[in-house]
């Protein structure tokens, strides 16, 4: 079966499935649905979860075996396998057939992916797991949506904020979920019981952190190495999160990439721009980036943000800062810098 995000809760009252695979390139809907589907596991007994990377050289025998394994407790597994580009390869898409065909009781299998294209969509293994269990597609919620959906946001939040002010949140993210929800925990703290109208979120909203990762992107963007390194700084003297710097670096990579091709292939690059989500006021930004960046420049740069995923993650040896700094300086247009280089940029 095919599920909407909104559909997903009165989904699992009901009883969970064997299987889900969540697609989509919406960070913040993509985790939410996967928290749900934890969530019932393990309200259902499904006590244990095994993380799996499918990268290159990746064993897929290694899901396989765990499928098959006996737990000596007896106890329920989540096999959790993030596809990095959304291809198990031959040797995956038969351990996902393989399990959908004769699904063990004691294991549940969650399969997390990009955005997957329409020839993926009918590929053998995707519909082994609509038929065993359910396909969760995850969108970018429209710019013209963003107020509607802020607005339910802001009323789960316990909330009351009239239009004006739901259309000034709405623009300061630009389109960012995660950064709305953010806003909406801090709402939560900072305003007072109450409606809030346009000047309450004006201030609330407008004195965010010094340091955030919209002013990174935009010194990024605009080609300042300088003045995004001592960004990049600030946000870790702020505290702010490795992963949340990553992802939205991540997420402009392929924005950038996803335009530059479809212009390649004779579409107008604004055009291409809009519909990768990109808002009015900031295309002469990303016009300006792409101008400076080619297309294998950005390829490399999405590897180099992988490389940090894995850091970050503890599956390899090196300081995400650190890497986040070298990624920062050549998304800019710096020259590549060694890691003292690095660190003197980032202390100016």
């Amino acid at each position: 079966m095919r599920l909407r995000p909104e559909q997903l809760e009165q989904h699992l009252a009901k009883g969970l499935a064997p299987a889900y695979l969540i697609s989509g390139d919406e960070p913040l809907l993509a985790q939410e649905a996967a928290d749900a589907i934890r969530g019932a596991a393990r309200a259902a007994g499904f006590s244990e979860r095994e993380l799996f990377h499918s990268e290159a050289g990746f064993d897929w025998q290694q899901v396989a075996s765990e499928a098959s394994s006996l737990s000596l407790f007896a106890e329920k597994k989540i096999l959790e396998v993030r596809i990095a580009n959304g291809k198990p390869g031959d040797k995956g898409a038969g351990v996902i057939q393989g399990f959908c065909e004769n699904p063990p009781d004691d294991n549940l299998l969650l399969i997390i992916t990009p955005r997957l294209d329409g020839n993926a969509q009918r590929s053998k293994w995707v519909k082994a797991m609509e038929k065993a269990g359910a396909l969760i597609q995850v969108w970018p919620v429209p710019a013209g949506q963003m107020p509607r959906w802020i607005a339910g946001r802001l009323r789960q939040a316990g909330i009351r904020a009239n239009d004006a002010a739901v259309a000034i949140l709405a623009d300061r993210v630009e389109g960012n979920l995660l950064a709305a929800v953010q806003e909406i925990e801090k709402l939560k703290l900072l305003v007072p019981e109450g409606e809030i109208d346009a000047d309450t979120m004006s201030s609330a909203v407008a004195d965010s952190a010094r340091f955030n990762v919209f002013t990174l992107l935009d010194k990024i963007l605009a080609g300042d190495p300088q003045g995004a390194a001592r960004t990049l700084r600030g946000l870790h003297e702020e505290g702010t999160e490795p992963p949340v710097v990553l992802w939205a670096l991540a997420r402009e990579l392929r924005t950038l990439l996803g335009a530059q091709l479809a212009a390649e292939q004779g579409n107008p690059l604004e055009g291409a721009l809009k519909k990768q989500g990109v808002w009015d006021k900031r295309l002469p930004l990303v016009k300006g980036a792409l101008r400076r960046l080619k297309p294998a420049q950005l390829r490399l740069l999405l590897r180099q943000a992988a490389a940090i995923d894995r850091a970050i993650k503890g599956l390899r040896m090196a300081d995400p800062w650190e890497e986040l700094a070298s990624l920062v300086l050549g998304f800019a247009g710096s020259a590549s810098l060694g890691p003292r280089s690095i660190k003197l940029a980032i202390a100016e």
